[in-house]
């Protein structure tokens, strides 16, 4: 759960884009994906190799 104290003095608007910008900021949206369907450790293994592997060649087409 996300606490904001609003501070005195401070505007709703104000405190609500500090709320927007820690919600951002902490992944909530990204860990909820995340959380929705589970998948094997071997196959989060795997997907991270095949992204390493795409950041390679990316990289190795820069670079040339």
């Amino acid at each position: 759960m996300i606490i904001i104290n609003v501070k005195d003095g401070e505007s709703i608007d104000r405190a609500l884009k500090r709320y927007k910008r820690k919600h951002r900021n902490i992944g909530v949206i990204k860990e909820l994906r995340r959380r929705k369907q589970f998948s094997k450790p071997s196959v989060e293994r795997r997907n991270e190799r095949l992204k390493a592997r795409y950041r390679l060649e990316k990289e190795a087409e820069i670079g040339m």
